[in-house]
């Protein structure tokens, strides 16, 4: 099974995995019932303040990907994302969703990255 990134407002082609909304905000424009989600993990997305601070501004997503991460590290909510992610990996494909425009320059991507270093989840990246 893989794990893959996808924008919400890609339509799906199909169905063919668990689909979580990793955004703190719910994505403009995107009714719930037509998000098709299985889970919503505001928990792990970046801290108000930080994404407030990236305002998703590319020029500083070096520094946000490095701070994201340490959050990530600090959050009791990362373990328990980690493990939900594996254990449905083990059986199924894993969407990560996400309303940002920018498709290389925002909090998804660096959750995807961070999910991928990890020797218990193997990684393939979808393509929109």
């Amino acid at each position: 099974m893989k794990l893959q990134l996808e924008r919400i407002y890609t339509k799906p082609a199909d169905l063919n995995g668990y689909r979580i909304l990793v955004d703190r905000l719910w994505p403009r424009g995107i009714s719930k019932a037509t998000a098709y989600l299985d889970a919503w993990e505001k928990a792990i997305a970046p801290s108000p303040a930080l994404r407030k601070w990236f305002n998703h501004d590319p020029s500083k997503f070096s520094e946000f990907a490095k701070n994201y991460q340490q959050e990530l590290n600090q959050n009791p909510a990362t373990a328990i994302f980690i493990n939900e992610v594996a254990q449905r990996l083990a059986t199924q494909n894993v969407i990560l969703l996400y309303g940002a425009k920018d498709q290389k320059h925002n909090q998804a991507v660096v959750l995807f990255q961070y999910l991928q270093n990890l020797s218990i989840i193997q990684t393939s990246l979808s393509k929109d």
